[in-house]
C-alpha cells in the first residue's frame, strides 16, 4: 500500500506488547515519526532500539502510565514543538483481569480495568485532541475497542462494559469533532493471540493458552495491518467502525473450535 502518512505523527499507547507493538511497526513502516507512550522504560528502549534497527523513522517514548491524568499531560505537552502536531492517535492500552461474576470482582481489578481501558483513554484523548485543533492538523483517532462491547460473555461483563465506553467515546467523540477535519475509528477485534489473556489470568500460561487452542486467532498484526490501512485512506473517507474476527469466530460468544 503506497503511503499517505510518511512524516506525519503517530502516538501510540500501550506500545511495547501485542496490538501495540505491531502497531508501532506498521507506522514505522508507513515512514511515521513515532511517540510510544510506555509504562516500562526498559522495554520501550528495547523496542526504539528494535524499530530504529529495521526502519529509519525518529522516536520519542513517553514513559508514563495511561492511568496518570497529570502524568499524561505533563508528557505529552512537554514534547518539542514539531512533535506535538500530532496527526494519529491509537488509544491501545488496555486489559482484563480475571473471569469471576460481577458480584465477585476484586476492587483492585474493578479499578486496574476501568482506570486503564476508560479513563487512561480518555486522559490521553483530551489532550492530543486540543493540539490537532491547534495546529489544524487533518487529524485521527483510532480507539481500541473490542467484539465484547456488542455483548457480554460469562464472566467478562466489567471488561465488556469498557469496551463498550469505547464505542459510545468514539460515537460521541465524532459528534463532538464533526465539524472539524479530525476523524475517529473505533476497532474491535475478536480472539486475537496475545499476552491479553496471560494479563487476564495474572499469569496461569496453561489457562491463557486454553483460550487460543482450537482455534487460527488473528494476530497482533492482523490488527495493526488494519488500523494502519484506517489511517492510510483518502482523507475525505472516514472508516467509523471496523469489527474483524477469526474465521471461526461469529460473535463476542460463539466461536467454534476444532478439538484433537
Amino acid at each position: 500500500m503506497e503511503s499517505r502518512l510518511t512524516g506525519k505523527v503517530v502516538l501510540i499507547t500501550g506500545a511495547t506488547a501485542g496490538i501495540g507493538r505491531s502497531t508501532a511497526f506498521g507506522f514505522a513502516k508507513m515512514g511515521c515519526r513515532l511517540v510510544l507512550l510506555v509504562r516500562n522504560a526498559e522495554k520501550g528502549e528495547a523496542l526504539k532500539k528494535e524499530i530504529q534497527e529495521k526502519y529509519d523513522v525518529e522516536i520519542k517514548l513517553l514513559i508514563v502510565d495511561v492511568r496518570d491524568a497529570k502524568g499524561i499531560e505533563a508528557a505529552i505537552l512537554g514534547l518539542p514543538e514539531e512533535w506535538k502536531k500530532i496527526s494519529i492517535l491509537v488509544n491501545n492500552a488496555g486489559l482484563a483481569y480475571g473471569l469471576d461474576k460481577v458480584y465477585k470482582a476484586e476492587i483492585d481489578d474493578i479499578d486496574t480495568v476501568i482506570d486503564t481501558n476508560i479513563k487512561g483513554m480518555l486522559y490521553v484523548t483530551r489532550v492530543v485532541v486540543p493540539l490537532m485543533l491547534e495546529y489544524k492538523m487533518e487529524g485521527h483517532v483510532i480507539n481500541l475497542g473490542s467484539i465484547a462491547a456488542v455483548s457480554a460473555y460469562a464472566g467478562g461483563a466489567i471488561y465488556c462494559a469498557t469496551k463498550a465506553a469505547i464505542k459510545l467515546l468514539s460515537d460521541g467523540l465524532r459528534i463532538d469533532l464533526v465539524d472539524t477535519p479530525i476523524k475517529v475509528t473505533n476497532i474491535q477485534p475478536g480472539v486475537v493471540e496475545t499476552g491479553f489473556s496471560l494479563v487476564r489470568f495474572k499469569g496461569d500460561k496453561e489457562r491463557a493458552d486454553a483460550v487460543y487452542r482450537g482455534i487460527e486467532a488473528l494476530t497482533p498484526d492482523d490488527v495493526a495491518d488494519t488500523i494502519v490501512y484506517a489511517a492510510n485512506i483518502p482523507h475525505n473517507v472516514q472508516l467509523t467502525e471496523i469489527t474483524m474476527t477469526p474465521c471461526h469466530q461469529a460473535d463476542g460468544r460463539c466461536i467454534h473450535k476444532e478439538v484433537k
